[in-house]
């Protein structure tokens, strides 16, 4: 479980943007597998959607994550909704483009 921890965390600061990745790696190394996973398959859904990238304001990036919170979980709850907080911080601090 802890080498699937690091592998995640390491292929996230992967897709951060080079001048972001110091950042996004002490951002992720305080993140559990679960949450790792959650920004994991945020970031997997966006490559199968759309192959375009653009950037997003914080605001944008909130309501594409709802969406997605809303379609990857039936029953939103406390433990949703700070993955959902962690996946918009990753996003935000990490400069990682996002699919339209």
């Amino acid at each position: 479980m802890v080498a699937r921890r690091l592998e995640l965390a390491a292929a996230l600061v992967a897709c951060a943007d080079s001048p972001c990745r110091a950042k996004a790696r002490r951002f992720v190394n305080g993140l559990s597998s679960d949450e790792l996973q959650f920004i994991a398959e945020y970031l997997g859904a966006c490559i199968l959607e759309s192959a375009r990238e653009c950037r997003r304001s914080r605001a944008e990036l909130a309501a594409r994550v709802a969406e997605f919170q809303r379609s990857h979980s039936p029953a939103p709850g406390p433990d949703q909704d700070h993955k959902m907080i962690l996946l918009l911080e990753y996003l935000w601090r990490s400069g990682a483009p996002v699919a339209a």
